[in-house]
Parts: structure tokens; C-alpha cells; sequence
């Protein structure tokens, strides 16, 4: 395990959760994630990123919903828990995420490799 993985997984737990709208996916547009994350993730086509580009989805977003919610990308679990990205149907944690984890969060990603999902 890589310094920047056990970086993902520490970030992962500072992040609070909640539940969303059972078949909403209002938040699973096309986002950037770091190499690290993508690693992580099933390997997709040009095809398969250019059909769910051309739909401003994302490739992971099945029929069922998001099909790596496991091993989904920072910036995905963010949705919801800060100010910034608010859930457009206001669902969201008891509390929301610390700012200063949030903080660290925007650091790494700024400091990283990004990759258009």
C-alpha cells in the first residue's frame, strides 16, 4: 500500500456518510479523481468514458446506481457533507464534514494527479 492510499483511507473515514434518495443520482456527473483512486477502479473503455461524457454521467453509474460505491472517489463522498456541495434534494449528515478534514481533502486533490471520470 502506497503513502497516498493509506492517505484515501484516512481521508474516507473523516468524511461523514448518510443515506440518499433511493435512485437519485443528481450527484454522479462527470468529476475528476486522483490516479491513486482510479487505480482502485474497474478499468473502463474510451467507449464506455465517451458515452457517459456525452450524457454528463459518470462511467461508473449503472442502472442501479453507482456501480464503485465501495471505492467511489473522495470528491464523490464529499457530496452532501459541506456547504460547497450541498445534495440538491438536501439530504445530508447530523453534521457535517470538519472543515479542516475537508481542507486536507481539497489539499491532496490539488496536490495530485487528477483523471476525468
Amino acid at each position: 500500500m502506497t503513502p497516498n492510499d493509506r492517505t484515501i483511507d484516512a481521508l474516507r473515514q473523516r468524511i461523514p456518510s448518510f443515506t440518499c434518495i433511493v435512485g437519485c443520482h443528481d450527484c454522479c456527473g462527470p468529476v475528476t479523481a486522483s490516479s491513486e483512486e482510479v487505480a482502485r477502479l474497474p478499468t473502463k473503455t474510451e467507449a464506455e468514458h465517451a458515452a457517459a461524457l456525452s450524457e454528463l454521467n459518470c462511467p461508473y453509474l449503472g442502472k442501479h446506481g453507482c456501480e464503485v460505491y465501495g471505492e467511489r472517489p473522495l470528491i464523490c463522498r464529499l457530496f452532501g457533507t459541506t456547504p460547497r456541495l450541498l445534495c440538491p434534494n438536501g439530504k445530508r449528515p447530523v453534521y457535517m464534514i470538519d472543515t479542516r478534514a475537508e481542507g486536507e481533502i481539497h489539499q491532496f486533490l490539488a496536490r495530485t494527479r487528477q483523471v476525468l471520470l
